[in-house]
């Protein structure tokens, strides 16, 4: 598997599924003005992801909002089982405090195999979480903050979601073009 495949799953996922289902109604402007940033790590150790996602949190910090808003630290050598990509979640939240940038950044989650406790692992719902690849996004907390704002009913986007891929079900996420 190379990077060049990594991102093009990466990016297609991105127009198909969070942009194209309207997953996440902020995406859309973010991935238009070409602040979305796509990194492939190479990491095969957890060790390794974790210096990878070190260096991108600092990386996210000191880049200028209007060049880099957000980050899709993709990592398809790692954590490719989901129990142990949830269980890092933790490790990766504590990364963003031992850095001094809780408050200025959070970490969210998306995998191949993500479900939300109290669903079946061939839940629909769980592929709002469900990404080609293990995949940290790392977020600007000022970004969320204009979301919101702009979006005063952000409770409201989880139960869209739902909705939309109840009504989509696997057939239509895999008419997509999508991996189940």
């Amino acid at each position: 598997m190379d990077d060049a495949q990594v991102l093009a799953d990466t990016r297609h996922w991105v127009d198909q599924a969070v942009i194209g289902l309207n997953l996440c109604p902020f995406a859309k402007a973010v991935q238009v003005q070409g602040k979305l940033r796509y990194v492939v790590s190479r990491a095969d150790t957890v060790e390794a992801l974790i210096y990878d996602l070190g260096r991108e949190l600092n990386a996210l910090h000191d880049a200028d909002p209007e060049q880099v808003e957000t980050t899709l630290l993709i990592h398809p050598q790692v954590l490719t089982d989901f129990l142990d990509y949830n269980d890092f979640l933790d490790a990766a939240d504590a990364l963003v405090e031992e850095l001094g940038l809780a408050g200025e950044l959070q970490v969210a989650s998306f995998h191949p195999q993500y479900q939300f406790e109290g669903t079946k692992a061939d839940d629909i719902t769980n592929y709002s979480n469900r990404s080609p690849y293990p995949t940290l996004h790392l977020l600007r907390e000022s970004s969320i903050d204009r979301a919101v704002e702009a979006f005063p009913e952000a409770e409201r986007i989880f139960e869209a979601n739902i909705e939309t891929l109840q009504r989509l079900g696997i057939g239509g996420w895999l008419a997509l073009g999508l991996k189940k």
